[in-house]
């Protein structure tokens, strides 16, 4: 089932997440929602806050031909490299809303599969891109928080016309 995304403004979207004490049939039942959410929306990612569920739940699809879509639970960025780099990045919840956000190049994750088990992602790329701006959300955290001072009151104007 598709569900409604969250836009910004919204105050799940900047409240930390809450862990899920396992995995059930019922969990799965929202991962298979979210996925279908998450491609609906042509989107490469989705976090829980975004579809107004405070719980630490993603769903990624890089589009990558090495990498199957997958979820995470109770998903946390363990270890991010040193080096850096700069790519244009939007956000679901954020629509018609892109910029330059640095970010570091690698970063290791944590969490459980969809099974349940204890699943740790060593990621560089697009992959730790995507893994980290969705972790973001489950701690609060919008992509926008990671611009500059200016870049983010630009971005805001223009967020807030779209609006009107």
């Amino acid at each position: 089932m598709v569900r409604e995304i969250i836009l910004m403004g919204d105050s799940v979207l900047r409240t930390r997440a809450d862990d899920f004490d396992g995995v059930d049939d019922d969990v799965r039942a929202l991962i298979d929602d979210m996925f279908e959410t998450m491609y609906a929306a042509d989107g490469v990612g989705l976090a829980g806050p975004q579809i107004g569920l405070s719980r630490r739940i993603i769903v990624v699809d890089p589009h990558e031909p090495d990498v199957e879509p997958f979820a995470l639970i109770n998903a946390r960025v363990v270890e991010t490299g040193k080096e850096t780099d700069r790519a244009e990045e939007g956000c679901l919840s954020i629509p018609g809303i892109k910029d330059i956000v640095e970010r570091p190049s690698t970063c290791i994750v944590e969490g459980l599969d969809r099974e349940g088990e204890p699943v740790r992602i060593e990621a560089g790329g697009f992959l730790a891109r995507v893994l980290q701006h969705e972790v973001d959300h489950l701690d609060g955290i919008l992509f926008l928080d990671r611009l500059t001072p200016l870049k983010r009151r630009m971005a805001l104007r223009k967020w807030q016309k779209t609006q009107g």
